[in-house]
């Protein structure tokens, strides 16, 4: 019997952020969490916009994380499937992120969450802590 991985959750975003190296957490300006490394940020929660909200309702999606990608391709590996918890919106076009609604977390494992976030702080950091922190987690053997 195939074990599955548990579901991602709000607070695995937050532990994941704040366990890479060298992150301050700076708030943005209504309170919410914005993950930096070398003064840049990886992964913050976005106070609602009006171009991200419920085709149905119209009601702006409370709930917005952006997190950094290392390339458009990356990007667009995340986005294409139109089921994938992971969008974006014209206001990001060309802007190496994507989004996800806190909501539907769930939908992706922790590994997969963990992969993603790492990645994101991994292509903001500075190429020292990025190699260093490389150095010392070696990527896990597929298979």
């Amino acid at each position: 019997m195939e074990q599955r991985e548990r579901p991602a959750r709000l607070a695995d975003v937050h532990a994941i952020a704040r366990g890479m190296p060298h992150v301050t957490n700076a708030a943005g300006p209504r309170g919410n969490a914005i993950y930096q490394v070398g003064g840049k940020s990886f992964v913050f929660f976005r106070t609602p916009r009006p171009d991200a909200f419920d085709p149905q309702t119209g009601e702006r999606y409370p709930d917005v994380i952006v997190v950094w990608v290392p390339s458009e391709s990356d990007k667009q590996a995340l986005v294409q499937d139109p089921d994938s918890p992971f969008f974006t919106t014209p206001h990001f076009d060309g802007h190496p992120s994507v989004l996800v609604r806190a909501c539907r977390l769930p939908e992706i494992g922790l590994g997969e969450l963990t992969e993603i976030v790492q990645d994101a702080w991994l292509s903001r950091a500075s190429r020292k802590r990025a190699t260093e922190w490389l150095a010392a987690h070696p990527p896990a053997p597929r298979g």
